[in-house]
């Protein structure tokens, strides 16, 4: 009885299947050989759903996809749940499930639960010992994972630490498109080829000129803020970092005209110069692939598809000789999906 009621739980549900996260988190999961069926579920309203019917998707390489609505879907019988869709979709999957007895590990992607008393912020690549050996029970929280940005630079300014002690720093953030969605994709690929066709460019998300274009905001029409995304990666930052000592960076968030992964230019003063020897050596890890000059300068293309951060660009600071440049990259969906990956293992384990 026991077996058997172990292998009905033993499932991942993943809601927003159809969304970039929620298609990168599958195709990692696949890649595992994870020993647990997935099911996807669409964060997105189904066509029909009222009358039983779910909707086709297609994904990849015409590979026809069958994912229930959140309404039809069993979501409580799932070992864990993946809300990597909408806040909306999100709050909407949590609501059903929350009766569920036992209920649900559930990991949060979407960011949508994140202000629930009971929401613990994770982001297993930076976590200390102490952090991993508490352990997290699926009754009481939902792993929020952290913003990818904020895991990046948690990364970086973490290793930095151990080189020598940092006095302050100073990080530009430039963000892709792909953080919005497939719309921001979408969007940014219809004014490129609308600015090349001297054709008027769809301003439908971002309110302004994207394309071959730097952002400090948004337009007054869009429904996003790129303020409150900064603020975001401020505070989830701002919790990696409460145990390590670090002082927090002085951050800026700026919209970038590229598709897929941030890129982030950082100025760190320490206390003492530490040398680039010491810098290397703290750098040095399994999450972060350091690059001297002899190799190839990491670029946002470059590291898509890898995981943590490429670090490169290390040099002194001409004007402060205690202050260093730095300059990563890391592929936003693949870091966010790798840390939910670590969390969700856990709960597989």
């Amino acid at each position: 009885m026991h077996s058997h009621r172990s292998s009905q739980r033993a499932g991942i549900a993943i809601v927003g299947g159809e969304s970039l996260l929620g298609k990168e988190i599958h195709e990692l999961l696949e890649s595992r050989k994870v020993p647990a069926t997935v099911q996807l579920v669409a964060a997105i309203e189904v066509e029909d759903a009222g009358k039983g019917v779910a909707s086709l998707l297609t994904r990849g390489a015409d590979e026809p996809l069958v994912m229930a609505s959140i309404e039809l879907a069993d979501l409580g019988s799932a070992r864990v749940v993946v809300l990597a869709g909408s806040k909306v979709s999100s709050e909407k999957a949590y609501e059903k499930i929350r009766g569920a007895k036992p209920a649900p590990a559930v990991v949060d992607l979407s960011g949508g639960l994140e202000d629930l008393a009971e929401a613990r912020l994770r982001a297993p690549m930076v976590e200390t010992a102490e952090v991993e050996a508490a352990g997290f029970s699926p009754k009481d929280a939902v792993q929020t994972i952290a913003h990818p940005a904020a895991i990046a630079l948690a990364l970086l300014v973490t290793h930095l630490q151990k080189a020598g002690a940092i006095r302050r720093s100073v990080v530009e953030v430039f963000e892709p498109v792909s953080e919005r969605g497939q719309a921001g994709i979408d969007e940014l690929q219809k004014q490129t080829a609308g600015l090349l066709s001297f054709k008027p460019l769809p301003k439908e998300l971002f309110d302004a000129q994207v394309s071959f274009n730097m952002l400090s905001q948004f337009g007054s029409e869009s429904t996003l803020s790129l303020e409150e995304i900064e603020l975001k990666i401020d505070r989830h930052l701002a919790s990696l970092l409460a145990s390590s000592g670090a002082p927090m960076p002085s951050l800026r968030l700026i919209q970038a005209p590229v598709f897929h992964g941030y890129s982030i230019s950082a100025w760190v003063e320490f206390e003492e110069n530490p040398g680039m020897e010491a810098i290397f050596q703290a750098l040095s890890s399994v999450n972060i692939d350091v690059r001297t000059r002899d190799h190839e300068p990491p670029t946002n293309v470059g590291v898509a598809g890898l995981g943590g951060i490429t670090v490169g660009g290390i040099m002194q600071d001409r004007n402060q000789p205690r202050a260093w440049w730095f300059w990563a990259v890391a592929d936003n969906l693949q870091i966010a999906a790798e840390n939910a990956w670590e969390v969700i293992r856990g709960y597989l384990e």
